[in-house]
């Protein structure tokens, strides 16, 4: 549902992702106007972003990422001044949005504050907030409670004011029905393309111009610096055969962590869903709350058609089939209200009405999993395998520092540190400037290795952290300057690139005259594939142009005839066959797409707040290249 829509976004969400920092984190400094201007990145207004803010903010970025991708995160996104620019650029959204906050003189309760700062991991001790390690952490990042929890207000007032618009969106059904409709319609469509291969053996290139685009295209040719490295790697994973850890540290760990080692109570529910969005009409919501006592009374009198009602009635689309059946869960897996009804039924007990944001639910509790100890004899090895991790983390901590310390200052040589962790030196193959292998040779390690020290005074590489808790430092033992590839290495891939050119000009001239011919009554000779029914969302291997085309096309009467030139392969042609509606179109799906339109409205109010808010600020940035969006 709702796709079309969806893949114009999707670009936008995944950059929003990496972008938008952890809520109610340290990463907004206070916003007094003292401070060294040299540490001064951005200016609103004469408020002042400091590097160090923006440095913690990037930190924080990466953990999360870290988090979130695992095996597949890779440091080297957060090494680029686009990603420098695009983390100070929310900085200032959210600094911003706090001044106005503050303007409209919103105010959050003490309650709610220590609300967010106790749902903190960081400050948390088996799942509970401490308030020593609470004050400890703050003391190593140099902050106060009072600062914290004063810098945390600001920004939970600052999302007040963005929730203000973003929530607020409008959509009437109307809209929502067009939407519907244009977005379930389908086409009929057979797709002939015109390839370029044939016109190959016509397409011919001289020595000349292949000497003219060699002159003119020598960027093409270039190639980078490369390097032989030798190098030490040092990681926490390298200490794991010096740790040792008793029986009675692995036995005191499981005493101590109960709470780790159980599963967790589940229950097994099935509901029926009259669904409603939380911003309807009162109308709207009066109807739907009307129909779901309706049902309710009739599963009461029947309580074993429950399944059978379900399937009929529920508006559910991921368990109505299944007779509302949602499987097994955990407390706190649910929405707040459905998890506390499910909780408080007995087995083969019917709820009364229960409200959500998604609608009215009936709610029959099916089967319970009672919770259950794991003993320690299955949880002895995890443990001892974490202990094994945790105690060689903090080894690795204290003897990191040597390492980096000893690295730089004697940097003449990698011997010394590499002897000092136990670590072995070993050689790379040729590594390019600029283009990252994964693994060791990430961006930042690259761009330390190509660094001007390193290259011209043979200098040892600083140690730089490539992965968590793994150190690598680098020094040259090879090195080939930047450079043009010769003509003659070059001449036959720059002939290919120049007959293809060649042949996919003849191929669109082709295409083009032939597209002509349909479009005025003719019938050219065409091999036409299956017929495909696309729509606007799903539209398998065609072009977003060409699908655009195609939906723009007169269908009064058909067959009609578009094309469009395709750059890798030649010219496609397209005969639009016939026009499929939709099925017909109901309350429950008008409800859902008004429900994200909403969203979107809402979204792009949002936006247009903070553009204004731009607009009337003074932004000054003081990083490379680097600008406010207005």
């Amino acid at each position: 549902m709702f796709d079309f829509v969806h893949q114009h976004k999707k670009l936008l969400q995944v950059f929003l992702a990496l972008i938008i920092l952890p809520f109610a984190l340290w990463g907004v400094s206070s916003y007094d106007k003292a401070g060294n201007s040299a540490d001064v990145v951005a200016t609103v207004s004469g408020l002042k972003i400091t590097q160090q803010e923006l440095e913690n903010s990037l930190r924080q970025q990466q953990d999360r990422m870290r988090q979130q991708l695992g095996s597949n995160y890779d440091a080297a996104m957060f090494d680029t001044p686009e990603m420098k620019h695009a983390v100070l650029d929310n900085l200032i959204s959210q600094r911003l949005l706090v001044e106005r906050a503050r303007a409209a003189r919103l105010v959050v309760p003490d309650e709610q504050v220590a609300q967010v700062v106790a749902g903190i991991g960081a400050f948390q001790d088996d799942g509970k907030f401490d308030k020593k390690r609470y004050e400890a952490v703050l003391a190593n990042q140099g902050m106060t409670p009072l600062t914290f929890e004063a810098r945390v207000r600001d920004e939970l007032i600052g999302q007040q004011m963005q929730d203000a618009y973003a929530q607020n969106g409008f959509a009437a059904n109307s809209v929502a029905d067009t939407v519907i409709r244009l977005n379930e319609q389908q086409r009929a469509v057979h797709v002939s393309t015109i390839s370029f291969q044939p016109f190959m053996s016509q397409a011919k290139v001289e020595d000349a111009e292949l000497k003219k685009y060699y002159e003119q295209n020598q960027s093409e040719f270039q190639v980078q610096e490369q390097a032989k490295v030798e190098y030490a790697k040092f990681s926490a994973d390298d200490l794991l055969s010096k740790i040792e850890v008793s029986k009675e540290d692995v036995r005191k760990y499981y005493e101590e962590h109960q709470n780790d080692f159980g599963t967790p109570e589940q229950r097994r529910a099935a509901h029926i869903l009259i669904s409603v969005s939380a911003t309807a009409t009162q109308a709207e919501q009066d109807a739907a709350e009307a129909k779901a006592e309706q049902l309710l009374q009739e599963v009461r009198q029947n309580p074993a058609k429950f399944a059978e009602l379900a399937r009929k009635n529920s508006q559910d689309p991921g368990s109505a089939a299944n007779g509302g059946d949602l499987g097994f869960f955990g407390r706190g897996m649910m929405v707040k209200p459905f998890d506390d009804a499910v909780f408080a039924l007995k087995i083969g007990e019917i709820s009364g009405l229960v409200k959500s944001d998604f609608g009215y639910h009936i709610i029959r509790l099916v089967a319970v999993k009672p919770s259950r100890a794991l003993p320690f004899d299955e949880a002895r090895e995890g443990i001892f395998n974490k202990l094994r991790q945790q105690k060689a983390a903090d080894m690795f901590a204290e003897m990191a520092e040597k390492f980096s310390n000893t690295v730089y200052e004697q940097s003449d040589s990698l011997k010394p540190a590499a002897d000092q962790v136990g670590a072995k030196i070993e050689r790379s193959g040729w590594l390019v400037k600029g283009t990252p292998e994964g693994g060791l040779w990430t961006a930042k390690m690259l761009q330390t290795i190509f660094n001007d020290e390193v290259v011209k005074n043979k200098r040892n590489t600083a140690a730089i952290e490539v992965a968590p808790n793994v150190l690598v430092a680098a020094r040259i033992l090879e090195y080939k300057p930047a450079s043009v590839r010769p003509f003659n290495e070059v001449q036959e891939s720059i002939r290919q690139t120049l007959l293809r050119q060649q042949a996919l000009e003849l191929a669109v001239k082709q295409g083009r005259a032939m597209l002509e011919q349909l479009q005025g009554g003719g019938k050219p000779t065409l091999s036409w594939g299956a017929v495909q029914n696309i729509t606007r969302a799903k539209h398998g291997s065609l072009d977003i142009g060409l699908v655009r085309q195609i939906f723009q096309a007169n269908t009064a009467k058909l067959p009609q005839f578009v094309g469009a030139a395709q750059p890798q392969n030649g010219f496609v042609l397209v005969r639009i066959d016939d026009v499929k509606e939709g099925e017909a179109v109901t309350d429950a799906k008008t409800a859902r797409y008004a429900q994200q339109l909403r969203q979107l409205t809402g979204e792009e109010l949002a936006h247009a707040y903070l553009a204004d808010a731009r607009q009337q600020a003074t932004i000054k940035v003081n990083l490379p290249e680097a600008a406010p969006k207005n």
